[in-house]
C-alpha cells in the first residue's frame, strides 16, 4: 500500500450500515458539513455481560463514524490507529448518539475524535483515531459515490 491506492466497493453487507446484512445494525448517518452522527439502541444480541453492551460493539461504532466522516468530507480513509476509552457501561435498550469530528488534517493522515453519548448526556465512550487517506472511488450499495 505504498501509494495508498485501494480498490474498495460496498456490496451492502457492512456490519454497521449495510442494508443487506441480515445480522447488521443497518444504521443511518447524518452529516452536517462538519460532524457526522448516528443513533443506536442496543438489543440483547449486542450484549457481553448480562444486560451490558459488548465493548466491541461500541468500539465498532466509534470506528465507523470516524471513517464515515472522512468519506463524507471527500477524503476516503481507513483506520490505522484507534485509542478507545470505555468510560461507562451501556445498558441494553439505552439509546446513544455516536458522533465524530476531524481534529487534524494533514497530507496523508486524518486525526479524528469520536464519542458515544446517552440522551441524558452521559459519555459512554470516546476514541481518538488516525486514518490513512486512500486514493479510490468508493461506491455505496445503492451505486452512489460516497463523498
Amino acid at each position: 500500500m505504498n501509494d495508498n491506492h485501494m480498490e474498495l466497493s460496498d456490496d451492502g453487507y457492512c456490519f454497521v450500515c449495510g442494508p443487506e446484512n441480515p445480522i447488521g445494525l443497518k444504521l443511518d448517518f447524518h452529516f452536517d458539513g462538519k460532524t457526522i452522527s448516528t443513533e443506536f439502541v442496543p438489543q440483547k444480541v449486542h450484549q457481553g455481560y448480562m444486560n451490558i453492551v459488548h465493548g466491541g460493539i461500541i468500539s465498532t461504532l466509534l470506528d465507523e463514524v470516524m471513517v464515515k466522516l472522512a468519506i463524507a468530507t471527500g477524503m476516503p480513509a481507513v483506520t490505522a490507529q484507534m485509542d478507545i476509552r470505555l468510560k461507562k457501561a451501556l445498558k441494553i435498550g439505552v439509546r446513544i448518539t455516536v458522533s465524530a469530528e476531524i481534529t487534524k488534517d494533514s497530507k496523508k493522515i486524518i486525526e479524528a475524535y469520536a464519542k458515544a453519548v446517552t440522551d441524558d448526556a452521559v459519555v459512554i465512550a470516546e476514541a481518538k483515531g488516525k486514518l490513512v487517506k486512500i486514493k479510490t472511488g468508493i461506491q455505496d450499495s445503492r451505486g452512489q459515490g460516497l463523498r
